[in-house]
């Protein structure tokens, strides 16, 4: 009866410590595809030109759940969408509402979101996205390691998953980098 206990409680501690974790997902890797494939979100700045109408282009900045509002299209929920998609949705809403018969639209990220530097760096925080930034130039600029820091540890967060990470590792909009505390 004792030995069954302590192996339902067992189950239970493991089961209650993978679900407080992020997963590692399925590959073990992050896409390495950087912005090619990038995918907007939150608080992404854009610019939305429709050829020869300039009253439907402008700047515009998606909002806290990645939706866009733009004139006489109205909500689009853009957070997720490639800029190639979103740009293939604003024509398709454009042309079927009757406003243009032949819509060109082309869509330009302005501003990506930031990303985050947290663990045992010397100022953790959000910092403003640059293309080709890496694992090591987002630790240089959060300040570089503390002395408790596992300078070959490190991990990223990439949507809902967590991945470990070398110094060279692309880091993308949006993504959190933790670095490691060393034990000895």
């Amino acid at each position: 009866m004792t030995a069954r206990f302590l192996i339902v409680l067992g189950l239970g501690l493991l089961t209650a410590c993978s679900t407080t974790r992020t997963p590692l997902c399925a590959g073990g890797a992050p896409d390495e595809s950087g912005l090619a494939g990038y995918r907007l979100g939150p608080h992404d700045r854009i610019r939305v030109t429709v050829f020869r109408q300039p009253d439907l282009s402008g700047q515009f900045e998606l909002d806290g759940e990645g939706s866009l509002a733009l004139p006489l299209v109205g909500n689009i929920a853009a957070g997720s969408l490639t800029t190639r998609e979103l740009e293939d949705e604003i024509e398709r809403r454009l042309q079927s509402e009757g406003y243009l018969v032949n819509p060109q639209v082309g869509v330009e990220p302005l501003k990506h979101r930031s990303f985050y530097v947290l663990g045992e760096v010397r100022r953790p925080g959000s910092y403003e996205y640059r293309n080709g930034i890496s694992v090591i130039n987002a630790v240089a600029l959060a300040g570089g390691y503390t002395y408790r820091a596992n300078t070959s540890h490190a991990a990223i967060e990439r949507g809902g998953c967590s991945f470990p990470t070398q110094a060279e590792t692309a880091v993308l909009p949006g993504d959190i980098v933790t670095v490691a505390e060393r034990y000895f």
